[in-house]
């Protein structure tokens, strides 16, 4: 909840009570009225009940300001704590699954970048779609601020980008990060192309193209309209968006038998947890064990 919504609804900026979680209605009537009642009250941007997950993203931030404040954490509570527990145990009971976005793996990649021209929108697209998959599946946040002062020219046309902030380094590169990520062959060649065509020299490298002239730097938004517009031109099926990348390069890794070491150190993944799963969909299909009647 945040501060304009706990005013309009009369809640301190100390709350010191408990916190209530409410569980589902048993009738599918009772829950309609209740998300109606959400949505009306602008607690809830679409019509339904609150995600599981974004119950728990607002129970975290919840629980930092109350630490912050140093008061008494209700987040903590052992009921608090048993009821999300048991909500997590009936999601996954009533079919509620985690919406990720569709992998965009080397298919999708080659069929989306087929529909790139040679007009500068269709170069940009172009090295864009292969920088932010070949540098070890940036985010869109990451693409939208990639600047030409973190890219050097290395070997035989090949660049290498030092990733110097990312999501999971916030305070700039640690002692234990790869900032630095390869861009070579096909990808270096195209954001090569690029670079040329719109005469960038500094500055942000992927920018907004209007009418034929090149604009100021992309927003993180805009990274993922031009994902999901390359991905309907290409008449692929999915709900692709600019994690789609990020996804992708994972999930393609394991299909080529990458080691899981070599892929975190390209993707700036700290935890093995949020990594493995992409990573086993991926080499899913060479399991031994699944060819076991052939």
């Amino acid at each position: 909840m945040t501060r304009r919504q706990a005013k309009r609804r009369g809640v301190t900026d100390k709350p010191e009570s408990p916190i209530f979680i409410r569980q589902p209605y048993e009738s599918e009537r009772e829950n309609g009225f209740y998300g109606a009642f959400l949505h009306v009250s602008r607690l809830n941007p679409k019509v339904g009940p609150l995600k599981l997950s974004t119950v728990v993203q607002r129970m975290a931030v919840l629980s930092t300001a109350h630490k912050l404040k140093r008061l008494t954490n209700p987040c903590e509570l052992p009921s608090v704590r048993t009821l999300l527990s048991r909500a997590r145990r009936a999601s996954v009971k009533r079919g509620e699954r985690p919406t990720k976005k569709t992998a965009i793996t080397r298919p999708e990649l080659e069929a989306m970048l087929a529909t790139c021209d040679y007009s500068l929108e269709g170069l940009r697209d172009r090295a864009l779609l292969c920088f932010g998959f070949a540098s070890g599946g940036r985010r869109r946040s990451e693409i939208a601020a990639a600047d030409m002062r973190d890219l050097r020219k290395v070997g035989d046309g090949g660049y290498i980008y030092r990733l110097e902030y990312s999501k999971t380094q916030q305070a700039g590169a640690a002692v234990d990060s790869t900032p630095d990520k390869p861009i070579l062959g096909r990808s270096a060649q195209a954001l090569a192309a690029w670079l040329e065509g719109a005469d960038i020299q500094d500055g942000a490298i992927f920018r907004r193209v209007w009418k034929g002239r090149v604009g100021p730097a992309l927003l993180p938004g805009s990274v993922a309209t031009i994902v999901k517009r390359r991905a309907r031109l290409a008449g692929l099926e999915g709900d692709f968006g600019a994690h789609s990348l990020r996804s992708g390069f994972v999930t393609e890794a394991g299909k080529q038998g990458v080691p899981l070491p070599a892929v975190m150190a390209m993707t700036e993944h700290r935890s093995v947890a949020s990594v493995i799963g992409y990573f086993q969909a991926g080499a899913a299909e060479d399991n031994p064990a699944a060819r076991l009647l052939k």
